[in-house]
């Protein structure tokens, strides 16, 4: 039997600002009804991709330059809207497609994550995800009465037992307790209803949870790690995996080592769909596309721009350092490390200027017809073996023309080659992650 050389495509964004001072921008920033995310995974649902993820952060950034101006300038983190509400609305247009939320698990009392999380698999049909998020930002701590966050491997540690104790409130209830007996007037049995008594380190919860057994009984878990904390979390846990390496190797060696560490748990690896990041940048010919990629990285604003992005995320003031020279060797963080590795790896010896144009242009970027970097994606995942990837906005900036560009030019492309669905196969969306 052939094997089935399809992946799968996800999409990367948040309930922020759209590419409103783009010459191709859409509602200008000043549409915060959610049309403009209805728009987008109606697109998505019609190409036939598994899901899109909602990135969230809970802070406005001064990290970089120790000031709000560039984070505001460019609305890069803010404004931003919480993800959870927009999800029944876009599940509300859409039939199949996965919509991951992201919640922090720093943040949200593990009660109200498990109970909300359940109910929005209920609103959509059995098609939510909960993308398990530590924090990275004490800006984000300071808005919850904390004055840090705990450090990264004690996050990790508690992350661990919050996600048994999330997971032990969805199984309070056995998946037929509901039975809805008219003869003797009961809707739930009791005796399939059980208190958890869950007592750990960090976290204490009597359960059960107040909501039925949503569709998928446990909604989709994914995960974005990097750090060796981060990649034994989503090894045990998740059922989809957000990877940034950003080169083959580094994509072959992020893989095995999720699928190593998931063996180890007593999982299947083939159950656990890494997909890597990936922004295609797309033209009528390659010539075109490449000069749209060097237009875009070329000049100071997205320099200032990107830079003042990656502060927010890995807590660390580019302002400090010679955008004309390398960046130190012995750069540390209590932020996203996974973020901070992914970016000094596009280039030993590049100085600061250099790796930020990297970070978007580098020997191996997606640049082309649909054509050309179809060729490109169906190599590097036959090099990597890996299960797909996850696309975002290039510089940080979605807008329709993109969209169209990938739905409706890439996709059939992938499509015509056998390397994407042209349908879904069932309707829950931890079902379709499964089905190749």
């Amino acid at each position: 039997m052939a094997r089935d050389r399809r992946f799968h495509l996800g999409w990367f964004a948040n309930f922020c600002v759209d590419g409103w001072n783009e010459q191709w921008g859409s509602t200008g920033g000043i549409d915060w009804s959610g049309d403009f995310y209805v728009e987008l995974v109606q697109h998505l649902e019609r190409a036939k991709f598994d899901y899109l993820l909602l990135e969230d952060k809970l802070m406005v950034s001064d990290a970089y330059g120790g000031t709000y101006e560039r984070e505001l300038k460019h609305a890069l983190h803010s404004p931003k809207h919480d993800p959870a509400p927009l999800v029944p609305l876009l599940g509300n247009v859409t039939s199949h497609l996965g919509l991951v939320v992201t919640l922090s698990a720093t943040f949200y009392p593990p009660f109200l994550l498990a109970r909300l999380c359940n109910t929005l698999d209920h609103l959509t049909g059995g098609r939510v995800g909960w993308n398990m998020v530590t924090s990275a930002e004490d800006r984000s701590a300071q808005n919850f009465g904390l004055d840090e966050l705990p450090r990264h491997d004690e996050r990790y540690a508690r992350a661990h037992e919050y996600v048994d104790l999330v997971r032990a409130l969805w199984n309070s209830w056995e998946p037929d307790a509901v039975v809805r007996d008219r003869e003797s007037g009961t809707f739930v049995d009791h005796t399939k209803v059980h208190t958890i008594d869950f007592q750990g380190a960090y976290y204490k919860s009597r359960g059960p949870l107040n909501t039925v057994p949503s569709p998928q009984y446990h909604p989709v878990l994914a995960q974005a790690g990097g750090s060796p904390q981060g990649k034994d979390f989503a090894a045990k846990y998740a059922d989809t995996v957000v990877g940034t390496a950003a080169d083959p190797e580094g994509m072959i060696a992020y893989r095995d080592d999720i699928r190593s560490r998931a063996e180890q748990y007593g999982r299947n690896p083939d159950d656990i769909k890494v997909l890597f990041l990936i922004t295609p940048h797309l033209g009528d010919t390659d010539e075109e596309a490449r000069a749209k990629l060097d237009r875009l990285v070329n000049n100071e604003y997205y320099l200032e721009k990107t830079l003042a992005h990656l502060a927010a995320i890995v807590e660390i003031d580019f302002t400090k350092f010679d955008f004309d020279k390398p960046l130190p060797d012995d750069l540390h963080t209590n932020g996203e490390k996974g973020s901070l590795e992914a970016f000094i790896q596009r280039g030993s010896g590049k100085t600061l200027r250099e790796l930020t144009a990297a970070y978007l242009s580098t020997e191996d970027a997606l640049v082309g017809t649909p054509s050309t970097v179809a060729d490109q994606l169906e190599a590097l995942m036959d090099k990597v073996g890996g299960d797909g990837f996850l696309i975002t906005a290039p510089g940080m900036r979605l807008t329709r023309r993109y969209v169209i560009e990938v739905v409706d030019g890439l996709v059939p492309e992938l499509q015509r080659r056998g390397l994407a669905r042209v349908e879904y196969e069932h309707r829950l969306f931890k079902d379709n992650l499964l089905s190749f």
